[in-house]
């Protein structure tokens, strides 16, 4: 780390002065070369290099939303990892889905954890869930140069807004593009990834104003069920080796993990709805 230590037992003074409440600046101005976009990269593409997530889908609800992840990852033709977990809380009240290159994806998603634990302790106050996205959009704007070069991340946010004034409008979710961009959306679901056009459909079809989360949670595992039967790089659930998807909420009470129990009861709903239906 270029800020190293000063005389022994002391941090530089960057470390101990009063300054920004992003950590992602903090970073910039004492060791840059620890973020994911300042990386020196071999000339050329290098997509196929390192294995890539895919489907995520998010739901919002009159309670908050449902954020759900397939567990494959893919790299070429081959299957990398059949159980990486790509939903995760980015704080109490939000969650982050990641698609694309997985490394870094998991990589920002943690620095994105850290960045908002920093302001919280440095402001004494959490950031609005605006402030938490356009935070994010900064972050994937500084990996843009990766990105051009194969190795882009491209995150799904979501969370439960403390600051809603409208009942019924307190879940909300955003997407972004490779270069940064930020969009709300108002539909009431959204999709990153490869199987992402097979999910939306899914989504497009089933989903209706007024979901429980429990109900948006069955929703979530079907359209992913749909991605994996059209797409290659997405998952379906794995009843032999008990895989199924990640599927968390955020409410009112917090970021809560569905057990493996539940997702797997929902898995089986929709493998048992299917075998009697086949091709719907």
């Amino acid at each position: 780390m270029s800020a190293g230590l000063g005389s022994p037992g002391r941090l530089p003074a960057s470390f101990t002065t009063p300054g920004t409440s992003s950590f992602t600046d903090f970073l910039t101005q004492v060791a840059p070369e620890l973020l994911p976009g300042r990386r020196t990269l071999p000339a050329g593409m290098n997509a196929d290099l390192a294995p890539h997530a895919t489907t995520i889908v998010a739901i919002s609800t009159d309670e908050g939303v449902v954020m759900a992840g397939d567990r494959r990852a893919t790299m070429g033709n081959l299957i990398a990892s059949r159980d990486i977990e790509k939903v995760h809380p980015a704080d109490p009240y939000s969650l982050i889905g990641i698609a694309g290159t997985a490394g870094v994806g998991i990589e920002l998603m943690r620095l994105f954890q850290v960045e908002l634990q920093h302001y919280e302790k440095i402001e004494g106050a959490m950031l609005s869930l605006d402030g938490k996205a356009n935070r994010l959009a900064t972050m994937i704007r500084q990996n843009l140069g990766a990105a051009m070069q194969g190795l882009a991340v491209i995150p799904l946010f979501a969370g439960f807004d403390l600051d809603a004034k409208t009942p019924g409008k307190v879940g909300r979710i955003f997407s972004f593009d490779i270069a940064g961009g930020l969009y709300e959306e108002h539909g009431g679901y959204d999709a990153i990834g490869s199987g992402s056009l097979f999910a939306k459909s899914s989504l497009k079809k089933r989903y209706k104003r007024g979901l429980g989360i429990t109900e948006a949670a069955q929703l979530a595992v079907e359209a992913l069920f749909d991605a994996a039967d059209d797409d290659t790089a997405t998952g379906g659930p794995d009843v032999i080796r008990k895989i199924f998807p990640v599927v968390m909420t955020a409410t009112a009470e917090g970021t809560q993990r569905l057990t493996d129990e539940e997702t797997a009861a929902m898995a089986e709903n929709v493998i048992a709805a299917r075998a009697l239906q086949p091709g719907a």
